[in-house]
């Protein structure tokens, strides 16, 4: 009786009987309506959406520098097609050939011939011109070109009779340029080889041009250009083949020693395709250890931004949402609204474990939220757990900052309380009583 008065003990309660207080059963069809008051969820700092694996700018290795050699290609079967054998017979005097023209020299006739001796004493003769011809003082032009060597004796000695000079004389070819062969390629040293009276093989001129000057056997060849036709001996068959080697040659043959595979130039290529991969590699290396200490700088920033954040709640330094609990819950006191999404009561009535089955009221649930206009009028959303799937209207309804959920007592709970503070006291005052 003294608890209901509210002598002893007085129950918190949510009353309609002042007119500023709507209770509001929560239905299906009322939690639409709770829910039309739609909170904007807080956002949390962007540094909790970002991550360190996107760097703003990497730099890349560069562009290799372009390789200076091409790469060397094996070639096929290199064939044999050889000049055919040829004999142009004797030698014949050709243009710049010098001839050297010696005569018996006498006491009387040193004027006739001083020509002729100055010639022998110089050494240097007579040179088939342009012509075909020689110039002989106080002869005059006699024409030597296409002649054998025989040949230009007899018209030589035709020529001393008819001008009255002592045909007694001696004729020698001094220098052979009229007929050469060149040789280049892999050789020691490149030349022009003339051809003499005695044949010229292919041995020969070879050698005369410093020989073969390639390691490269298997792929290299001689190559002999000669009348608009062009033939080849592989140099590994020409090393075995003796008539191979003893090919006469002909005026205006070109030799080449071609090297159709160059190892050294291989493998100088492989060297440098080697060298290339390294640069690009190390270009990677360093590209992805700036990348890696990039990433490391971002990540400690996020990591420091969220740290700070997180501190910053410890100490209560955010301007954050709550709703309120109060009454028979577990442990009363402040929910704080989570970010970025709406919080249900079934998120506030659970999250530090619920209310008291023992003391608190299933059937009181109330969420009291004030208009948004008018402080005073409060509107009271009544949630009759008592059928405990109504719960599930928890799961549906969101609050909005500044609710405050509130569980009502149990009646036996009331009284109970009336009792603990009654008794104590009718005690202390019949003990007093008593002392007096």
């Amino acid at each position: 009786m003294l608890g209901a008065c509210g002598t002893a003990y007085v129950s918190p309660q949510v009353t309609a009987e002042d007119g500023k207080v709507r209770i509001v059963p929560l239905t299906a069809e009322t939690v639409v309506e709770a829910n039309s008051d739609r909170r904007t969820p807080q956002d949390i700092p962007d540094a909790f959406f970002q991550n360190a694996g996107s760097p703003s700018a990497v730099r890349g290795a560069g562009a290799a520098p372009l390789p200076s050699l091409a790469e060397q290609q094996r070639p096929a079967a290199l064939t044999t097609r050889a000049p055919p054998d040829s004999d142009p017979g004797p030698y014949q005097i050709g243009i710049g050939d010098v001839l050297l023209l010696a005569t018996r020299s006498s006491g009387d006739t040193v004027e006739e011939l001083s020509g002729l001796l100055a010639a022998q004493n110089s050494r240097e003769g007579y040179t088939v011109q342009d012509d075909g011809a020689i110039a002989v003082p106080d002869v005059g032009r006699i024409m030597l070109a296409g002649l054998t060597l025989e040949e230009a004796e007899a018209q030589l000695f035709q020529s001393l009779v008819e001008n009255r000079i002592d045909p007694t004389f001696s004729l020698e070819i001094a220098e052979f340029k009229s007929k050469r062969v060149s040789v280049g390629g892999a050789v020691g040293s490149p030349a022009i080889v003339p051809i003499t009276l005695t044949p010229l093989f292919l041995d020969e001129a070879i050698a005369l041009a410093g020989g073969i000057a390639t390691p490269d056997v298997d792929f290299a060849s001689i190559r002999i250009y000669r009348d608009g036709t062009l033939y080849q001996i592989p140099l590994v068959a020409y090393l075995r083949d003796p008539d191979l080697q003893k090919t006469r040659l002909l005026a205006s043959d070109s030799i080449f020693v071609d090297t159709a595979f160059e190892l050294e130039r291989a493998q100088a290529y492989f060297a440098e395709q080697i060298t290339l991969a390294q640069f690009r590699q190390q270009g990677r290396v360093q590209a992805l250890a700036e990348l890696t200490a990039e990433v490391g700088l971002r990540r400690a920033a996020l990591t420091e931004a969220r740290s700070n954040f997180q501190e910053q709640i410890a100490l209560d330094a955010v301007d954050r949402e709550f709703v309120y609990l109060t009454g028979e819950v577990t442990q009363p006191g402040r929910f704080p609204l989570p970010f970025g999404r709406q919080a249900t009561l079934a998120d506030a009535l659970f999250a530090d474990g619920g209310f008291s089955s023992e003391t608190g009221n299933p059937s009181q649930i109330y969420v009291l939220r004030s208009a948004a206009d008018d402080v005073g009028e409060i509107t009271a959303w009544h949630l009759n757990a008592r059928n405990v799937s109504n719960l599930l209207l928890a799961t549906r309804m969101n609050l909005l900052p500044n609710d405050i959920v509130f569980i009502a007592e149990q009646p036996v709970t009331r009284w109970n309380r009336v009792v603990q503070q009654i008794v104590p006291s009718l005690i202390t005052t019949g003990v007093g009583v008593a002392a007096n």
